[in-house]
């Protein structure tokens, strides 16, 4: 039977794009991340990379397996980890930080939820309504929200959720997006653009710009609206006690806003500490 080892060192070869730097990866010399190579496909009977003195390619075959190796690898750390954690308790420190509004409605039930099942792991939650860099501060994981910028961290999908354009009852009406745009508008900073449906199937663009009040927090951005400033666009979750209770209106309701999503990322380590893992697979 073929090592599970050795497709370590093949996936290992692939990502690090050469064998110095696999080698300096797994902590082996060139030598023994070559021997095990040539061995892997001697065993398949199949080449896996073509290498030349600059560079290596995956082969077809070599391509097909390593997708297939990188789910096997996962499966098997999965299994190895769910193991050993049902006789192991999570213990340590979990960091999380997401924004100030998500936390009061999903962040923290959740974390008291996770408590209960892992009395013994501490958990610091840190708000903000900036990204934080989770290098420099060290934090495990960060729930984010709407569309990821590009990083080095790795991200999983939670969830998603629906946004709405809402606004003050006394403000106006709309029936089309262009009668919308010419409302006053309330901008957030890192939302500036969004795909929007008509009813008929059609796409357009909706900009949030150019506004009078332009603001990085999504709680600052609905007071402004419930006050009258001008239309914001806002997660549901965030606005549905507002609208049930009339203090906003939800404006071109049969028009519909691309959904976000709701995504955790953490540091792009080669092993995801199980209290991570434990803790994404709850919020999902």
């Amino acid at each position: 039977m073929v090592s599970l080892d050795r497709f370590d060192t093949f996936k290992a070869v692939v990502e690090a794009g050469s064998l110095t730097a696999a080698a300096d990866l797994l902590g082996q010399t060139r030598a023994v991340v070559s021997f095990n190579l040539k061995r892997l496909e001697a065993e398949l009977g199949v080449t896996l990379l073509t290498r030349s003195t600059r560079q290596l390619a995956l082969t077809d075959a070599g391509e097909r397996f390593y997708l297939r190796c990188t789910r096997m690898l996962e499966e098997a750390r999965l299994a190895v980890e769910e193991a050993r954690s049902e006789h192991a308790q999570l213990k340590g420190t979990l960091r999380i930080t997401t924004t100030v509004e998500y936390a009061l409605a999903v962040v923290a039930p959740a974390v008291e939820g996770f408590r209960r099942l892992h009395p013994d792991l501490n958990i610091h939650l840190s708000t903000s309504s900036t990204h934080a860099d989770l290098i420099c501060e060290r934090f495990d994981v960060a729930i984010r929200l709407g569309r990821l910028v590009d990083s080095n961290h790795r991200a999983v999908q939670l969830s998603t959720y629906q946004v709405f354009a809402v606004a003050a009852p006394g403000l106006g009406t709309a029936q089309t997006l262009d009668e919308l745009e010419q409302l006053p508008k309330l901008g957030h900073g890192r939302l500036t653009e969004l795909s929007v449906t008509d009813p008929a199937g059609g796409e357009h663009q909706y900009r949030s710009g150019p506004s009078a009040l332009v603001v990085d927090s999504a709680a600052v951005l609905q007071a402004f609206a419930v006050r009258g400033h001008g239309v914001a666009v806002l997660p549901q979750w965030l606005v549905q006690a507002d609208l049930d209770a009339g203090r906003l209106v939800r404006l071109l309701p049969d028009h519909r806003f691309a959904p976000q999503g709701v995504y955790a990322l953490y540091p792009d380590t080669r092993h995801l500490p199980l209290k991570v893992r434990a803790f994404i697979d709850f919020m999902k």
